[in-house]
């Protein structure tokens, strides 16, 4: 039993390290990653069955619910500016963050027809295109069969590039001269 103790107290040492010098959005995006990736549901102030945790509210808070989420919240949270995004969006939902029951690895036409107008995401005209330009995108990997799974440049969208906003800051490139109307080589 104290080994055990032992074991958990080192688990949440662990993680704090790991978090603390992280920006608390950034924190956010690690833990809701992390509690989808292993199935787990936290829900203040109610009581929950199998893999599922349960924890009383801390004082303040009414009521938070970490788990499964609605895609149209996920959407409207993250908000995607192309079908691109969006196709991404949606097979990072299915992987990680929809019910138990509906969580899938790899995605298909169908699920692009059938999450896109559950969030409210206007559909692209040619639904059969849309996988395979995220795919060219770089954010999707074909598997074969219709069907596509996230990647890790579709991952790191989800979690870290979105919502682009004014929060998010960029570089700059520094660009060539113009000369005669067009852009000079770079000399070595």
């Amino acid at each position: 039993m104290a080994e055990h103790i032992d074991k958990e107290i080192e688990a949440i040492k662990a993680v704090l390290n790991a978090l603390e010098p992280l920006a608390p959005d950034v924190r956010a995006n690690v833990l809701e990653y992390v509690l989808g990736r292993l199935q787990i549901v936290l829900e203040y102030g109610r009581q929950t069955r199998g893999a599922d945790v349960s924890l009383d509210a801390p004082e303040g808070v009414v009521e938070a619910q970490v788990g499964p989420v609605h895609i149209k919240d996920l959407k409207e949270r993250k908000n995607p500016r192309s079908a691109n995004e969006m196709a991404a969006l949606v097979a990072y939902y299915l992987a990680n963050m929809a019910p138990k029951e509906e969580r899938k690895n790899a995605i298909t036409t169908k699920d692009i027809e059938t999450y896109f107008k559950i969030a409210d995401f206007p559909l692209p005209e040619k639904t059969q295109f849309t996988l395979t330009n995220a795919k060219g995108a770089g954010y999707l990997d074909a598997v074969g069969n219709g069907e596509y799974k996230l990647n890790a440049v579709g991952h790191n969208l989800v979690v870290h590039g979105m919502p682009r906003g004014a929060e998010r800051t960029t570089t700059s490139r520094r660009r060539r001269p113009v000369k005669n109307g067009r852009r000079t080589a770079k000399r070595k």
